[in-house]
């Protein structure tokens, strides 16, 4: 007598093939396991917000809660409105026109990138500040005795920390709008010029509604770049949500508020995301032609060039230039007091840390980007868009949910220890660098993935049907055809990740173990403490590390044009 095994209807086969895409289903598989984890913060977020053990929603909503919202609204319309004017403007002028230092201008107005916002804001509130160089020499100068005796912008408030991000943010408008700039047609550019518009009026009417959703994506990462920043809002006493994340949490010590509190961040996220794809909702913009030739550019005259070199000069000194100066200056000068064993103490975490996560964000993208190009199932689909919402949390959101999880899990495996073996494991997650590195892989794993997919995009599908034709299985093709292809966009997706987690401030705050220190945490501690000239080595670190991605960014830039050639 024969065992009767078991069977699974046709019909329920052929819905998971269809669900899962019939070829290659652990790759789908392995797609939802990544999708689950990164997800589990905003989950963990979800039902401690709705289910905290001490509700004190009513009261934040009564007292701090409106004031946060006022504050963080402000900070990004007022940001929005800076990285807009700066960016599109030095854009169009360094793709579009001709003047002297235009060369030079294209690359180093991507520097300001490798500056933290919290630094450039501890710099010039030392420079600024009543007891500082600036306002000591124009009292000097002008033999003023007292402040009542003249007027000067105080740096430390709202207008002062919407100044300090646009600085700093700026580039990734610059950087999606030249990019577009440099897509476009002359032939567009130039029927234009026949029909009669002046230089100015094609900028207005013809290049900058092409470029418009280039625009909206880059105004909304500085955006949410600025609902993520806690040093600069910190040190400038500015209360937005982010600062209410910490406030509740650290101050109150209550954790559900706190998750409360990142649910109306996670909120604004979802409604940047929103309009900008409701910006771009039923628009197409299409070239004309596939051929394409230089572009030639306007060239400008007498007092434009002035003007020109001054508007594309100025974001620099005053993103990059001074700070860095400023900082070089304070690291030499107290040498001695900064090259101790702690600072490569700070060094070796951040590194270990950055290095660790970049790794890792790598190996999933590529996971995810070569399991897309497998099979494009609905399903898989719509795994890797879950897997990408990682960038879209703030620091401080995605640590509060990294916590409530692991804190459990550590709990739950110490309380079996103890009542089965009579000892305590500890925490073996939630206060152990293994937080903090799942984090940053879970925030960066778009910046990872975004090199490894831009770079298979470039190797022919026929390739891999050729390897398959001679035997070859996914991963061999992965292995053998793929991986030599794509070393560039492995290593520039790594180095992007690594530069992101070397600034990540607010997540490291919230996850580091005790007696854990970063270079970004740190230059925070020491600045907040009006030591910037201690922590200035560290400071410039930070900034050192950031200057190889704006090269390689720049040339992808200058090289993005159809027919270019160097």
């Amino acid at each position: 007598m024969s065992s009767q095994e078991p069977t699974s209807s046709p019909a329920r086969v052929g819905l998971m093939n269809r669900l899962l895409g019939h070829r290659d289903n652990h790759w789908t598989i392995g797609a939802f396991l990544v999708a689950g984890l990164v997800i589990l913060p905003v989950a963990a977020i979800l039902t401690l917000a709705f289910n905290p053990e001490e509700n004190i929603w009513p009261h934040l909503f009564d007292t701090m809660l409106p004031r946060y919202v006022a504050n963080t609204l402000q900070l990004m319309l007022g940001v929005g409105g800076g990285v807009f004017l700066i960016g599109v403007g030095t854009a169009w002028l360094v793709t579009m026109c001709r003047f002297p230092g235009k060369r030079y201008f294209e690359w180093a107005l991507l520097l300001p990138l490798a500056m933290p916002g919290y630094v450039v804001a501890y710099v010039y509130t030392d420079l600024l500040e009543y007891a500082g160089p600036v306002q000591s020499s124009l009292r000097a100068l002008f033999d003023w005795q007292l402040k009542s005796d003249y007027w000067f912008p105080e740096i430390r408030t709202t207008g002062g920390a919407i100044a300090m991000l646009s600085l700093v943010l700026y580039p990734y408008v610059y950087l999606l709008t030249r990019a577009a700039f440099l897509q476009q047609s002359v032939c567009v550019l130039e029927a234009g010029r026949v029909l009669g518009r002046s230089p100015w009026q094609c900028f207005w009417s013809i290049a900058l509604p092409m470029a418009r959703p280039a625009i909206v994506i880059g105004m909304a990462l500085a955006m949410m770049e600025t609902l993520n920043d806690f040093g600069t809002i910190d040190f400038f006493g500015v209360h937005t949500l982010t600062a209410g994340v910490f406030d509740v949490w650290m101050e109150m010590g209550n954790l559900g508020g706190a998750a409360q509190i990142s649910l109306v961040m996670l909120a604004f996220v979802i409604a940047l995301l929103w309009i900008e794809r409701t910006s771009r909702k039923g628009q197409r913009y299409h070239n004309t032609t596939t051929r394409y030739k230089s572009l030639k550019g306007f060239q400008l005259g007498g007092a434009a060039n002035i003007g020109a070199a001054l508007a594309c000069l100025t974001p620099i000194l005053l993103g990059f230039a001074i700070p860095a100066a400023t900082l070089t200056y304070y690291a030499v000068m107290n040498w001695q007091q900064s090259w101790t064993p702690e600072y490569f103490t700070y060094a070796g975490n951040s590194l270990m840390l950055s290095a660790a996560a970049a790794l890792i964000a790598v190996l999933i993208g590529l996971f995810l980007a070569y399991a897309l190009r497998l099979g494009k199932s609905p399903a898989l689909k719509a795994a890797t868009r879950i897997a990408n919402v990682g960038y879209a949390m703030p620091g401080a959101v995605l640590a509060i949910g990294v916590l409530i999880p692991f804190a459990r899990f550590d709990n739950a495996v110490d309380a079996v220890m103890r009542e089965h073996f009579g000892i305590s494991t500890g925490l073996m997650l939630s206060g152990t660098a293994v937080a903090i590195i799942f984090a940053y892989s879970v925030r960066f794993l778009t910046v990872g993935m975004g090199g490894v997919e831009s770079a298979l995009l470039k190797v022919t599908p026929n390739m891999d049907d050729a390897a398959r034709t001679l035997g070859e299985r996914p991963l061999g093709v992965l292995r053998r055809v793929h991986l030599p292809m794509i070393k560039s966009g492995l290593l520039g997706g790594g180095i992007l990740v690594f530069v992101d987690g070397m600034k990540e401030l607010p997540a490291t705050l919230i996850l580091r173990p005790f007696n854990f220190d970063t270079l970004a945490t740190f230059v925070y501690q020491f600045a907040s403490d009006e030591l910037l000239e201690e922590s200035a080595l560290g400071a410039l670190t930070i900034v050192a590390a950031g200057i190889l991605p704006v090269i390689l960014l720049s040339r992808a830039i200058r090289t993005s044009r159809p027919g270019h050639s160097n």
